[in-house]
């Protein structure tokens, strides 16, 4: 079974709202993974905009 990813901030969920912008517009469709561990230290999550760690897909449909 494929991962649920929230379409507005691309971050994996197993839940039925997503914990960070509280949307419930899922895909299954996605490619790739970004796991941000630290985003304060993290050159990455500071050029994308990410402000929470977590696991998210680079390439949501």
């Amino acid at each position: 079974m494929k991962k649920k990813v929230c379409m507005r901030c691309r971050m994996f969920i197993e839940g039925n709202e997503c914990p960070t912008c509280h949307t419930s517009q899922f895909s299954t469709t996605w490619k790739g993974r970004l796991a941000i561990l630290d985003p304060e230290k993290s050159t990455i999550a500071k050029n994308i905009g990410l402000k929470t760690k977590g696991e998210y897909a680079i390439k949501v449909r």
